[in-house]
């Protein structure tokens, strides 16, 4: 492993979608710090939103589902704010979409339906003990995030300054901060430890014959590693 990929461990699409996450959210920060003014900060957002859109096109020649999914949101509940001049929409917007995914994580489990297992069991090996252990994890962090943002939104209002660690910030800043400062590592510390705790759940990688077997007969086999079977590698 190089030294890069120690460092920084995300690859092209993990890169991109990181970046269209927070980085229309600084914009507004940077922007609504410079002017004072939300709806410039509204702006920002949304012009972040859409070039992140395009570096997704450009980088991955696709727009994936659930980052379309937040951008069009985005878009949509930013212009509702450049209309009423309330930065409200903007803010609850991330409550709203954190509620939809953790709703949308519980139900797939009720149904037998486990969404990060069709997601990422290509790449990821995994009991289906374990993958349901991380998915109801993860339904209930987004059930946190949506807690901890509504409670940051009522808290500093639109238009009120704070003094936060002897730093005159206004409420909507306080709250980008929040999300950048705050949510953004949260999220990839949760997501790491839950990665070192899934490790007691992991599989063995599946060999050739696996592969063969699996092809043949549609049936995934349960295969235990013995020194005559070489991992595809």
């Amino acid at each position: 492993m190089s030294w890069v990929k120690k460092v920084y461990p995300f690859n092209a699409e993990q890169t991109v979608n990181i970046s269209s996450e927070f980085g229309p959210l600084i914009a507004m920060f940077v922007v609504n710090g410079i002017t004072g003014k939300v709806e410039d900060g509204t702006w920002a957002l949304l012009i972040g939103t859409v070039l992140a859109m395009g570096a997704m096109l450009w980088v991955l020649k696709r727009l994936p589902v659930f980052p379309l999914i937040a951008s069009g949101v985005t878009v949509v509940f930013g212009i509702m704010t450049l209309v009423t001049g309330d930065a409200m929409w903007v803010q609850i917007k991330v409550t709203i979409f954190n509620l939809l995914f953790a709703v949308f994580l519980i139900v797939g489990l009720v149904m037998k339906k486990n969404f990060f297992k069709y997601i990422f069991e290509k790449t990821f090996h995994y009991t289906q003990e374990g993958w349901d252990r991380l998915t109801w994890s993860f339904a209930v962090f987004f059930l946190v995030l949506a807690g901890a943002n509504e409670y940051v939104r009522v808290t500093f209002h639109q238009g009120q300054m704070y003094n936060i660690l002897g730093y005159e910030m206004e409420g909507v800043n306080v709250w980008i901060m929040f999300k950048i400062a705050i949510i953004m590592p949260a999220t990839g510390i949760y997501a790491w430890i839950m990665t070192r705790i899934l490790q007691r759940h992991r599989l063995p990688e599946p060999t050739r014959s696996d592969i063969v077997a699996t092809a043949v007969s549609g049936v995934p086999v349960a295969h235990k590693k013995g020194a005559a079977d070489a991992p595809v590698g």
